[in-house]
């Protein structure tokens, strides 16, 4: 593949910030700038324009401990992550914990409505066949009842 270079000045604060992920990344300049200039360009076809921001504020004691956090992280697994990815990764966990919570109250709500229509159509079955707890049941004599046109005495 042929190669061409790229020469730019950028602030000194963007370089060292730059330089910092490079050595954690154990990467060069050239790989890291290939990297972020084709992320660019795929998130550009993908719709980068749909990209939104998030910005709150929290206290400085809760900043630190993010940022302790942070710091924990990457001496335990060797690798650095991001208030950012940490930020998204918690919310994206709470979003998929909360889908399934959502899903579980709608079959439960489902569930109800079904057993509700059920007690509902049982009932109106009863109504409809003319038998009420309230009326005394008379014994079948297997003759059915006659009207008699001669009044009774």
């Amino acid at each position: 593949m042929e190669t061409k270079g790229i020469t730019c000045k950028i602030p000194l604060e963007l370089h060292n910030r730059i330089s910092e992920d490079i050595r954690d990344s154990e990467s060069t300049m050239s790989k890291f700038i290939e990297m972020v200039i084709n992320e660019h360009y795929t998130k550009g076809a993908n719709g980068m324009s749909k990209m939104r921001t998030m910005a709150f504020q929290v206290s400085e004691e809760f900043f630190q401990r993010i940022k302790d956090y942070l710091l924990q992280y990457e001496q335990t697994y060797g690798k650095r992550l991001s208030q950012k990815e940490f930020v998204i990764g918690l919310i994206e966990q709470a979003l998929e914990e909360a889908d399934e919570e959502f899903e579980a109250a709608r079959a439960a709500q489902e569930e109800a409505s079904a057993e509700s229509e059920c007690v509902d159509a049982q009932d109106s079955r009863e109504d409809a066949g003319g038998e009420f707890p309230d009326e005394e049941e008379q014994p079948d004599t297997g003759e059915e009842y006659a009207a008699s046109a001669e009044p009774i005495e």
